[in-house]
Order: C-alpha cells, then sequence, then structure tokens
C-alpha cells in the first residue's frame, strides 16, 4: 500500500502525484508566521511579573526610535539599583508587541554582575512597542517602554 506522499511502489511519479507534491510546497512556502497582538505582550510580562503591575523608572531601555532593517536592532537596558547582596537586580526581560513571541529574552543577574546592564540584538517583525522589565531581589518589578518604527520588517516571510 503506497502513501499519499509517496509515488506507487515500482513506478515513476505519475503527473498527479507531482501537481499535489508542487501544491503541498507552495501552501507551506505561503504560510506565513503569526504575529503577536499586544493582548500577547501584555499576557507575557503578567505572567513575567505573576500578576503584579510593574513600576515606571528606574530602568532605561535605549533603543533607536526608527530602524530601517528589523533583523537586528541593538537594545540596551540599564537599571539605576545597586547591586548588592540583599539588594539586587536579579533578572531583566525584553518584551514586544507584534512579534511571533512576545516574550523575547530574559538576562538573570546576580550582585557579582556588579551592574544591572545588558545589551544585545533583537529581531523586530514590525512597527510597535518594546518593553524591558526588571525584577529586584525584593519582589518588586519597574519597566520602561519605548515605540520603534521599523522601515524594513524581519520575523515575516514575503
Amino acid at each position: 500500500m503506497s502513501s499519499p506522499f509517496s509515488p506507487p511502489s515500482g513506478s515513476e511519479p505519475d503527473r498527479r502525484f507531482v501537481l499535489a507534491l508542487g501544491a503541498g510546497m507552495a501552501a507551506s512556502i505561503m504560510v506565513r508566521p503569526v504575529r503577536a497582538e499586544p493582548e500577547d505582550m501584555t499576557r507575557a510580562i503578567l505572567a513575567f511579573t505573576g500578576g503584579a503591575a510593574p513600576t515606571p523608572g528606574k530602568v532605561a531601555l535605549d533603543i533607536a526610535p526608527l530602524v530601517e532593517n528589523g533583523n537586528a536592532v541593538g537594545v540596551e537596558v540599564r537599571v539605576d539599583h545597586p547591586m548588592r547582596a540583599d539588594d539586587h537586580v536579579t533578572e531583566i526581560a525584553l518584551f514586544t508587541e507584534k512579534n511571533p513571541q512576545a516574550d523575547v529574552a530574559v538576562f538573570h543577574l546576580s550582585p557579582r554582575a556588579g551592574r544591572a546592564h545588558v545589551v544585545t540584538r533583537m529581531r523586530l517583525a514590525t512597527s510597535q512597542h518594546v518593553t524591558a522589565l526588571a525584577r529586584l531581589s525584593d519582589g518588586s518589578f519597574w519597566t520602561d517602554t519605548r515605540e520603534v518604527i521599523v522601515t524594513i520588517a524581519a520575523c515575516t516571510e514575503d
């Protein structure tokens, strides 16, 4: 018994098989990745904070307001907080509003880091808001958000 994905055994592929295979490949190429919605970012942030509302302040998100290409966007996050053993930043997280996945990165820190500062690059699917959050050792959350306009999108197939 032959599979619908293989030609009949012992013979050359027939025209129907080749057409079906071509149509399947064309359909898979045309499928676009799902984009997140702003509500997805809100849900991801609430999952990160355990439902706590983050407070604006302490976090400085440095990202260009206008980027030509969304494939590699530089991001820098600084948190104005001491890094002592009893009082420090434990995590810095990045979230995006319209990327296929809202939670982009989580950086785990300890007092040995010396300062709460991370630099990375990320892909942006389209123009959107980017949010940085910091979790402190006392359980509080601090945030900063920036709007980024992207002229050439990433994370999509055209």
